[in-house]
């Protein structure tokens, strides 16, 4: 078979493709989006923080020249999530690509980083409901019309190395964020786990459908931990340093795109070989 060096060129590109992204407003959330942009892609910024999603909308705008579309969205609500993929669905006439983001640490950082034998079960509920229960009121709404498109789509899910690694305790001794004593808690770790379980569900359930579903397991990403926290993290890190938001866009990128057409129900995992140790 002669290898058509002009689809190997533009295998990468999104152009046309509508995107949905939640959390799009976030550290992690506006790389994504500014990253689907830059390939090509419509992209519906969704985030519970309307104003956030507006200032990546105008950043994208403003350093690419591409337009963006920022909604409020709270994936924790199926009503919201209904309105919202039904709004985008008839905006657009369609939805191809769903990058599953949203994420939380909870209304309150000190009961988030609880420990496990006190641990607030309504702070538990509420990062399920959003960490969980909210990919899959997203992958539920967008599923029922990517299988009715011709060419399906591609769901991509974020989970997190602490997802299929239990976090090392010692290093949070003297570590903080955002000038909170942190850990990573036993919901975090539940919750990101959770998110793989239901990739591998989805990427068989829809496989007959041209639905190709995938997850995204990012490392530790440097997002106003302290310096104790880095260096502590970075030494358990073959590369020997946390990552920096923009290094993950390139593997929701390739996930979303044409070059990862034959890829489905896998875990491509970005964490500087954390997991190989």
């Amino acid at each position: 078979m002669k290898l058509d060096l002009k689809y190997m060129e533009n295998c990468f590109r999104l152009d046309g493709k509508v995107a949905v992204v939640t959390g799009g407003g976030g550290i992690l959330g506006r790389q994504f989006c500014s990253g689907l942009a830059q390939f090509g892609a419509i992209v519906c910024i969704c985030d519970m923080n309307l104003e956030a999603a507006n200032a990546v909308s105008r950043e994208i705008e403003q350093e690419f020249g591409f337009k963006s579309y920022p909604y409020l969205l709270d994936v924790s609500s199926q009503t919201s999530v209904e309105s919202v993929i039904e709004e985008i669905s008839n905006r657009f006439g369609s939805v191809d690509i769903l990058h599953n983001n949203a994420a939380t640490k909870s209304k309150s950082l000190e009961k988030f980083f609880g420990k496990v034998e006190t641990y607030d079960l309504e702070t538990w509920h509420e990062v399920m409901n959003v960490n969980v229960t909210g990919m899959f009121n997203m992958a539920k709404a967008v599923g029922k019309r990517m299988i009715n498109q011709e060419n399906g789509g591609c769901i991509i899910q974020t989970s997190s190395v602490y997802g299929i690694l239990a976090p090392d305790q010692r290093i949070y001794s003297g570590s903080k964020y955002l000038n909170t004593e942190i850990n990573t808690p036993a919901v975090y770790s539940v919750s990101k786990a959770a998110v793989v379980g239901l990739t591998n569900y989805l990427s068989t359930y829809w496989s007959d459908k041209s639905i190709r579903v995938n997850t995204l397991t990012p490392g530790g990403v440097s997002s106003g931990q302290n310096d104790v926290f880095a260096q502590k993290y970075s030494q358990r890190v073959p590369l020997g340093r946390m990552a920096e938001a923009h290094e993950l866009v390139g593997a929701l990128i390739f996930l979303a795109s044409p070059a990862a057409s034959y890829i489905t129900g896998q875990n491509l995992i970005v964490d500087g070989g954390l997991g190989v140790w």
